[in-house]
């Protein structure tokens, strides 16, 4: 009866620890098969383990779908030299950029530092500039709720900002210079 009663709790605990991570935890979509995005420019975008890869090119992975007010969680790993954001509620499928969409900038190197990794291009600057990325994973979270736009890298809030330019469309992975991994990338629509 011991050795039943023991091995049933050790099949029970061993199952716990090897079951999957349910898809849409805590209200969020699970955006990691190629089938929730559409390739845009010239990149080569590879999914290797669990992660989405970019090393040549230069484009972006596009969500099928268009959001209003969310929160995005993603982690990301780049080398050093990497040009690469998060680009959310872009206007235009075909010209993702920094004037048709809100860029969450990852560029360690950035030429002009004012909107380096951690700030949103041309509408905040990173609170910390001291902050790298490169050649360790990160993390995003990224939060849009009416014109309030926050952006948290690694935990810090590096910036809180209002605008009313966009108010919603898809948002995009951005596959630039360097090498550009993501993994876990989710998002949770906001009521």
């Amino acid at each position: 009866m011991k050795r039943t009663y023991v091995t049933a709790l050790a099949l029970l605990l061993g199952s716990a620890v090897l079951a999957p991570t349910v898809s849409g935890q805590g209200g969020f979509t699970n955006l990691m098969s190629m089938s929730h995005w559409t390739p845009v420019g010239k990149v080569d975008w590879k999914t290797i383990g669990r992660e989405l890869w970019s090393t040549n090119g230069n484009g972006f992975l596009l969500s099928k779908q268009s959001y209003g007010d969310f929160e995005i969680r993603a982690e990301f790993w780049v080398s050093p030299d990497a040009n690469s954001g998060i680009f959310i509620r872009c206007q235009d499928p075909n010209k993702v950029g920094a004037a048709t969409c809100y860029e969450v900038n990852i560029y360690d190197t950035r030429p002009d530092p004012a909107f380096r990794t951690g700030a949103i291009v041309d509408v905040a600057k990173p609170s910390n500039l001291s902050i790298n990325t490169g050649n360790k994973w990160n993390t995003y979270q990224i939060t849009a709720k009416g014109p309030r736009l926050i952006v948290r890298l690694n935990g810090e809030t590096t910036a809180d900002v209002e605008d009313r330019k966009f108010a919603r469309g898809p948002f995009a992975l951005q596959g630039g210079l360097g090498v550009v991994r993501f993994r876990n990338v989710q998002i949770r629509e906001l009521k």
